[in-house]
């Protein structure tokens, strides 16, 4: 081999590593940016508690029922512990990092757990994990969350009574998107797939080579082209005012987004399964055929089943454009962050969530990071179970 030859050889080699480096290299920014920003805040509480923060204002039921729990051992020091009302303090930050007086821990015996609700005839209770925003006295200023938790603390111990306490939940939850996320995935590929793999099985088993079959290949490949909202806009003029005529809906709804989101995926689906079908020899084909099998039942008792591993890969990625999609939803749903969901109603996703948080004014970077972590977390599970159910699907095949 002549040198110019092995210069022209690792020049190739080079420029291969470089851009594999290069791409690493961003991949690897994007899930540091999102981690160092939003881990902070990944727990089970995000995950499982509402968005929007109820607020309470309660008052003692009775005067001079005190708690009589002394302070407990394993409290942390950082808890500032009231005796005369059982319930331990401390000062932290909420999700958009405002400081906040977080309720760490109440006696069994604690009258804050009985406490009558000023705006109406219930009783309601202080729970663990709940904020306080002030507590109002009658002979003294009010106790505000600013002046911090041992402030507030120290007040309580001093008064016999108080007239007012504010609290509320802790709010900053996406339980609400989570849910709406996967009703969109199971409504969205209940509509797209079955479409999208039995159009492929025409296209590639039935279907003639002609001038017509070829146009309907080119608007396919078109399809997958187009930007997303534009697809959102058809859903805004099409299947909202389509689902508030035939459904209780008044306006964008997880039905109109769904079938907006089928819509996008019927392109991907189709080619990828397609794919699949074509990688199918033709020699499973002609033995169906030669053991007496008509052409149907060679597609769908043999050519369909030997496909299952590519059906499953269009499945994973419609799931990741479902889970990733936001500028199509925003028209088609709507960007109102719900607690109570319900498929005749607007709502987010979890990627529209973001889009949400990042219109704010400032931007909450880290809780989108947080749910950027949450996203990417369901991605890789359903990439691991899908390359689990291709492998099981194939071993047979082997």
């Amino acid at each position: 081999m002549s040198n110019k030859r092995k210069a022209i050889d690792i020049a190739y080699q080079a420029i291969t590593y470089l851009a594999s480096s290069v791409s690493l290299l961003a991949l690897s920014m994007i899930v540091y940016f999102v981690w160092s920003n939003g881990s902070g805040l990944l727990n089970m509480d995000l995950l499982t508690k509402d968005y929007h923060a109820k607020y309470y204002n309660g008052e003692m039921v009775e005067v001079g029922d005190y708690s009589t729990t002394l302070r407990p051992s394993d409290l942390d020091d950082d808890i500032y512990y009231s005796e005369q009302y059982g319930i331990g303090l401390s000062d932290a930050k909420d999700r958009e990092g405002n400081p906040i007086i977080l309720v760490e821990y109440i006696a069994s015996d604690s009258p804050m757990l009985k406490l009558a609700d000023r705006n109406s005839e219930d009783i309601i209770a202080l729970e663990e994990g709940m904020l306080i925003s002030k507590v109002a006295f009658f002979d003294k200023a009010t106790a505000l969350r600013t002046f911090g938790a041992e402030y507030m603390v120290n007040e309580l111990d001093s008064a016999t009574d108080f007239r007012e306490i504010v609290f509320t939940s802790l709010g900053g939850g996406i339980r609400g998107s989570i849910i709406t996320t996967l009703y969109l995935i199971g409504m969205t590929m209940a509509m797209a797939l079955p479409i999208g793999v039995f159009t492929a099985i025409y296209l590639n088993e039935f279907a003639k080579k002609n001038r017509i079959t070829s146009t309907l290949r080119t608007l396919i490949d078109t399809l997958t082209g187009v930007p997303s909202i534009i697809y959102g806009l058809m859903g805004l003029a099409v299947f909202v005012p389509l689902t508030i005529s035939v459904t209780p809906a008044t306006s964008g709804n997880l039905i109109s987004g769904s079938l907006t989101l089928a819509v996008i995926l019927l392109p991907v689906i189709i080619k990828s399964t397609e794919e699949s079908l074509k990688v199918v020899p033709d020699g499973l084909r002609q033995a169906s055929l030669a053991l007496g099998a008509n052409e149907t039942q060679t597609t769908f008792k043999v050519v369909l089943p030997s496909s299952i591993p590519g059906i499953l890969t269009a499945s994973l990625l419609g799931i990741g454009r479902v889970i990733g999609e936001s500028a199509a939803l925003i028209f088609a749903i709507g960007t109102a962050v719900k607690d109570d969901i319900s498929i005749f109603g607007k709502s987010t996703s979890l990627a529209v969530h973001i889009w949400s948080m990042m219109t704010d004014e400032p931007a909450n970077i880290e809780l989108s990071s947080t749910i950027a972590i949450i996203i990417l977390m369901i991605v890789l599970v359903l990439n691991i179970t899908v390359k689990l159910l291709s492998k099981k699907f194939m071993k047979p095949m082997q």
